[in-house]
């Protein structure tokens, strides 16, 4: 097998495309798809990445370094559909999104990222739309009160070493739009829905259960880049409306997110938080990860961040 290899999911299944390099272009990659899955080259639609998106093919003379395509990544193989408009032209549209399952058969459809706003209510926004089908960052208030008013109410659980500062003070903060969630607010809103909360954890391909031992009767999903966090629902094969919420039996829906776990990991989608620096525009002060800046956010109350790219900067 040579050095450079794609893996490829289709229909079919999953298989593996072998003996290119870099300099291969993409009309040479065409031809080794086109072989593999049967469909005719001109009718190939490539997507990559998460969400999946179309890979452009219309510069048959790239190469595959050009395109950005890097050996171990997964390329999804669809086949484009022929359809008669309303002026009778022929037009082109992709069949639907394939993936990846335990039983191919059995997959009602794809999970898919929705992107919320990154305006430091991320998490909570996220939750509220897997809870509601809808993007509302107004929802952040409610869950920051629920947030407070459990934490409060109950100082013993929730003490100084616990929340990193004295409880009183966490509630107040909390309370403040600029706060960022994470794993304390995560277990609380699991409790207070009574739903557990799947954390895909696109760092380390890991996903992080919140009220799993609750056994609670449904599941969510969202993916955290170690950034940020957005909310993860199925799309469905065949149309209909999408689903958000899942019964916790749903052994399919949790090998998906097992499954984009690893794939987000292997494509590097994700902020690697132990390798960047970043700088507070607002004092200038360099911060390293992500948890450097929320503490100097916490204490100082600055949000703007920028990532130093250049170390000399």
């Amino acid at each position: 097998m040579g050095g450079f290899v794609l893996r490829v999911k289709s229909k079919d299944g999953q298989k593996i495309v072998d003996n290119l390099n870099p300099q291969d272009t993409i009309a040479k990659l065409k031809n080794k798809l086109s072989e593999l899955t049967g469909v005719q080259a001109e009718a190939l639609q490539i997507l990559r990445g998460f969400p999946p998106k179309a890979l452009d093919l219309s510069n048959s003379d790239a190469t595959l370094q050009d395109s950005e395509i890097l050996s171990g990544e997964t390329l999804i193989v669809e086949e484009k559909q022929e359809v008669c408009n309303s002026d009778s032209k022929m037009e082109q549209t992709p069949r639907t999104h394939i993936t990846d399952t335990v039983n191919f058969e059995d997959c009602p459809g794809i999970l898919m990222k929705m992107v919320v706003p990154a305006d430091d209510s991320c998490l909570f926004t996220s939750v509220g739309f897997v809870l509601s089908g809808k993007v509302d960052p107004s929802c952040a208030t409610l869950m920051r009160e629920i947030i407070s008013n459990a934490v409060s109410s109950d100082p013993e659980q929730y003490s100084e070493a616990i929340l990193g500062k004295p409880n009183k003070e966490y509630c107040e903060w909390i309370m403040k739009p600029n706060s960022w969630g994470g794993a304390i607010e995560l277990s609380i809103l699991s409790q207070f829905y009574g739903l557990e909360i799947a954390v895909v954890d696109s760092s380390n391909g890991i996903i992080n259960r919140f009220g799993e031992d609750q056994h609670y009767g449904q599941r969510v999903f969202l993916i955290f880049d170690g950034i940020h966090y957005d909310p993860l629902y199925l799309e469905p094969l065949n149309g209909g409306r999408i689903q958000s919420m899942f019964p916790s039996e749903d052994e399919v829906i949790l090998h998906q997110a097992a499954s984009l776990a690893q794939e987000a990991k292997s494509s590097h989608q994700y902020t690697d938080i132990q390798k960047f620096t970043l700088k507070c525009l607002v004092c200038n002060i360099r911060l390293s990860g992500s948890e450097a800046a929320q503490k100097h956010a916490k204490e100082t109350g600055h949000q703007s961040f920028g990532e130093v790219v250049n170390q000399n900067e």
